[in-house]
């Protein structure tokens, strides 16, 4: 089983600015590889592989108008180079639209590292050729500080899978897999059902119930400041505006507008780290009881957000996240994760006698079953039909 961490790394200035240069090699190579790839395509030419495209780019660093790229590990291009390739064979094989270019502002800044050359220690990751000196006291410079000390597992018979260094916009991180034996548990407790909801994020068959963050003081707040940092932002670009020979407008970005835009990208991705988080709590809790299963329902999310009334907070309650943190730690800890139908009624089925209801409005809070009389909570008794759902499977 190979397990990925993510870990924020702690740059200095001069080692941020190569990050930037060797992210920037990478969206080279990748674009450089498109753009052969169409010229060829367009002379009658087939599909040209990786293999021959590498070989070509290492007869190109020969010349004096590339020479600039022997500067940095071969390895960032080399994989490059194989993304763009795959981009290329996904299309023609219908699984995605046609690649794009790589764009120097819209584009996430990340490149690759070799996982032969890559080395970690406790407090540090050694990246390969931020430095060409071969001097020892020019060698530190290879040497990236971590953010976590000893979150990434070390050892001789550590295998790593993937490495990638990523820019968020804010700050640098290290994505790397790492192969670990599967945990199973030999004592396991009775399965849980969970459903999810907007006026409570999580309902447990066993009982418990977690509620919305979202209209917390703490992320209530937030938003606020995000809406009058929007807002502000707002009237910064139209007192920029400015009318081009052509009669079209242009937005002047001063240095303010980009302060601007930074403090609204934090406040962003605060929100976000903090729903994030408290999800990670919610689904680490209910791990740790070591359930025989969990069974929770097949979202039709899209169609969900149709609803103009409730698209806001469904989105907020991210659902999908919560299902896709459930999904990678029951494999972990070796509990089974059962999705349950799209279309089984579990809102809808009396969790005692089994009666399915023809209609039952969203506004209608408690369940109360037409058959035997019985009244429940409507997300309880969801939670309890997906219980019985998995016990049914498993």
């Amino acid at each position: 089983m190979i397990k990925t961490y993510k870990v924020m790394l702690l740059p200095n200035n001069k080692q941020r600015t190569k990050l930037f240069q060797c992210a920037g090699v990478s969206r080279w190579a990748y674009n450089w590889t498109l753009a052969t790839q169409q010229e060829n395509y367009k002379n009658g030419g087939t599909f040209v592989n990786d293999n021959k495209l590498r070989k070509t780019l290492t007869q190109l660093k020969k010349q004096k108008e590339y020479a600039w790229l022997n500067h940095y590990s071969n390895n960032i291009t080399k994989q490059a180079i194989k993304d763009a390739c795959q981009a290329y064979k996904n299309f023609f094989e219908g699984r995605t639209e046609f690649p794009n270019f790589k764009s120097k502002k819209r584009s996430k800044p990340s490149f690759y590292q070799d996982t032969e050359k890559i080395k970690i220690t406790k407090t540090h990751v050694k990246l390969e050729k931020l430095t060409t000196s071969k001097k020892k006291n020019k060698q530190t410079f290879n040497y990236v500080k971590l953010a976590e000390k000893g979150r990434i597992p070390t050892g001789s018979n550590i295998k790593y899978f993937n490495p990638r260094i990523t820019f968020d916009g804010i700050n640098w991180w290290l994505t790397i897999g790492v192969e670990e034996v599967e945990n199973k548990n030999q004592k396991y407790t009775d399965g849980i059902g969970i459903d999810l909801g907007v006026k409570d994020l999580a309902v447990v068959s066993n009982g418990q119930k977690f509620s919305n963050i979202n209209k917390s003081k703490k992320v209530k707040k937030l938003e606020k400041r995000l809406k009058r940092l929007q807002r502000k932002l707002s009237k910064k670009y139209e007192k920029n505006k400015i009318k081009t020979e052509g009669g079209e407008f242009r937005y002047r970005k001063t240095n303010n507008i980009k302060k601007l835009e930074f403090l609204v990208l934090k406040t962003y991705r605060r929100l976000k780290h903090i729903r994030h988080d408290y999800i990670h709590q919610i689904t680490a809790s209910l791990v740790k009881t070591k359930p025989e299963y969990v069974v929770m329902e097949n979202l039709n999310i899209r169609g969900m957000l149709k609803n103009r009334k409730l698209s806001k907070a469904i989105q907020e309650q991210t659902f999908r996240e919560f299902k896709r943190q459930m999904e990678y730690k029951c494999a972990w800890n070796g509990i089974k994760f059962i999705v349950a139908d799209q279309f089984f009624p579990s809102s809808k089925t009396c969790s005692h006698c089994g009666a399915v209801k023809d209609k039952l409005s969203l506004s209608e809070r408690t369940f109360v079953c037409d058959e035997c009389g019985n009244k429940i909570d409507r997300d309880v008794n969801a939670s309890i039909n997906l219980k019985n759902y998995g016990k049914s499977i498993a």
